[in-house]
């Protein structure tokens, strides 16, 4: 198939629009695969097109993927308007699809439900900014354009947006701390990562919120700076503590009452991405959460705990 440019400009956004495919797309398929420009080959996205140039490609474009799996579940809307999504995220969700995920996604279920979303970030990952792990559940904000998507990722990047989790961990922290401790793969387990020399820069704040009534477990908020793979479990565990239910990195569940790990992404805080207006959104826990809090803590202190303000305010100006 040929076109002829009728404009200056970069070859990917020329062919972008030619095509009215997302920028993302067509530059994976110029990277891998090529086009022929004026007869010869470039694989360069970025390669300058004049007006009258002649570009040839010979890859058939992929039409939208149709889901596979039967998405039998809902989930709660904290906030939506016409450029972001929040969402609250069950545990044992994923977000978007890959080669090893063989169930729905939550981007199969956006996609049910007819809602409009960026795609800058290729089809396979429609409007996620950010993410969280498959057993992690709380809030999660997805961009409808990608205008929203721009902005939220360069919030990420400059930390006007971000998350405070709640976590159940297997054993006190002496005090309030933060962790600066770069993370890495983890050299004899690819599944995990750890903190190691000449590893990402990874930063974590940590705060004591109430230990349980034989001071054996312990609720603690957590705020990130960076947003490193397992992050809070990482540098919980460079410390010899644990996350409730993370078998991954040294936690023993007991006889399996503890299904997965209890860590959950509380508060939401973010500029929106079009008026530039503060919003802070709270994502309620779920039943298995709340279930092991009851369990092992003093319910009317724990929750007392957990109010949205005291969890915020508990992170002092020196973290």
């Amino acid at each position: 198939m040929t076109f002829t440019c009728k404009e200056n400009g970069r070859l990917d956004l020329i062919m972008s629009k030619e095509l009215d495919k997302s920028r993302a797309q067509i530059e994976k398929f110029i990277k891998n695969i090529g086009v022929i420009v004026n007869d010869k080959e470039v694989k360069k996205p970025g390669f300058k097109l004049k007006t009258g140039d002649k570009i040839e490609y010979e890859f058939a474009m992929p039409q939208e993927q149709k889901n596979e799996y039967r998405v039998d579940f809902d989930i709660d809307v904290l906030y939506e308007d016409d450029d972001i999504l929040v969402i609250n995220k069950p545990p044992f969700l994923t977000v978007h699809p890959a080669p090893s995920v063989k169930e729905a996604t939550l981007v199969d279920w956006l996609k049910q439900k007819g809602v409009r979303l960026s795609t800058i970030s290729g089809e396979e990952r429609h409007g996620i900014v950010h993410r969280i792990d498959k057993e992690t559940s709380g809030a999660l904000v997805i961009a409808k354009n990608d205008e929203a998507h721009i902005n939220l990722s360069n919030q990420l990047q400059d930390k006007s947006m971000g998350r405070y989790y709640l976590a159940v961990i297997d054993l006190p922290l002496k005090d309030n701390l933060t962790i600066d401790k770069p993370i890495g793969r983890n050299r004899k387990n690819r599944l995990k990562m750890d903190v190691v020399e000449g590893g990402k820069v990874a930063k974590s704040a940590f705060v004591k919120l109430l230990e349980s009534e034989k001071s054996r477990f312990e609720l603690i908020a957590v705020k990130l700076f960076t947003g490193r793979t397992h992050q809070i479990r990482v540098h919980l565990n460079s410390l010899s503590r644990h996350i409730l239910g993370d078998g991954l990195y040294g936690f023993k569940s007991q006889n399996g009452k503890i299904s997965r790990v209890m860590l959950h992404a509380y508060v939401l805080y973010l500029k929106h991405p079009k008026t530039g207006r503060d919003l802070e959104i709270t994502a309620p826990l779920f039943e298995d959460f709340k279930d092991v809090l009851e369990k092992y803590f003093n319910k009317e202190r724990v929750y007392e705990s957990i109010a949205p303000d005291f969890v915020v305010t508990s992170f002092s100006t020196d973290f």
